[in-house]
């Protein structure tokens, strides 16, 4: 018996060790990347949305903004939190493909692209910039061509798109990715002809010769 108990010893001993450094680099993984991909996607979110608001109230005047201007809505609210359950579910399953910095850090650098070009969209266009399209025309409602709309029209929605790929892509959400992409390309492929027929009553040939000189800021979107 003392001799099988050594033997025992002699084999089970080695073999734990080498278990141990598996689960400890599985929980660094898990501790260090999940709070650095999430802290980063919790204040980019948070930043986006309470920045939008204050520069509302400060554009517009707290009497004429509402909490819609947040931008939160109730489908953004499903994606966010599909995007989320796939971060947690893939970090779990397959922690590895979190481990892709450099996918990780060029989504951190495309949601700070992002967010700067729509508040600069936002500063530039002042009050004639809303969160809501137009469809009366008022003295504050100016066309706005100089700035970065000397190089697209919609430089907020192409933030919007910029930012809102660029946070799944720092997650590293393949899915997620590829989803919001589509469906915010779509939302604003029907959003903005629309605006534009609004524009084109409003600022005539004048938006026409603007739109057809310069580009959406929308892939694919003319």
């Amino acid at each position: 018996m003392p001799f099988i108990n050594h033997l025992w010893e002699y084999v089970v001993t080695p073999l734990s060790v080498l278990q141990m450094p598996s689960s400890i680099s599985f929980a660094e993984i898990l501790s260090y990347t999940a709070c650095r991909q999430l802290s980063q996607m919790f204040l980019a979110v948070v930043f986006f949305h309470s920045s939008e608001y204050i520069l509302a109230v400060a554009i517009h005047g707290r009497s004429n903004v509402t909490l819609k201007s947040l931008l939160i809505s109730k489908n953004y609210l499903l994606a966010m939190i599909f995007s989320l359950l796939e971060y947690i579910v893939e970090i779990v399953l397959f922690p590895g493909l979190k481990e892709h910095w450099w996918i990780s850090d060029t989504g951190l650098a495309l949601v700070v692209i992002g967010e700067f070009t729509r508040k600069l969209a936002i500063i530039t266009a002042g009050r004639a910039f809303t969160h809501l399209i137009k469809v009366y025309h008022d003295e504050h409602h100016l066309l706005i061509t100089h700035g970065i709309y000397r190089f697209v029209r919609h430089p907020g929605y192409s933030g919007f798109f910029i930012w809102s790929v660029g946070t799944q892509i720092m997650l590293c959400n393949p899915i997620s990715t590829v989803g919001f992409a589509i469906v915010v390309w779509k939302f604003f492929a029907e959003r903005i002809p629309h605006e534009e027929y609004f524009l084109k009553r409003f600022f005539g040939s004048e938006y026409e010769e603007y739109a057809h000189r310069v580009p959406s800021g929308v892939p694919f979107v003319k």
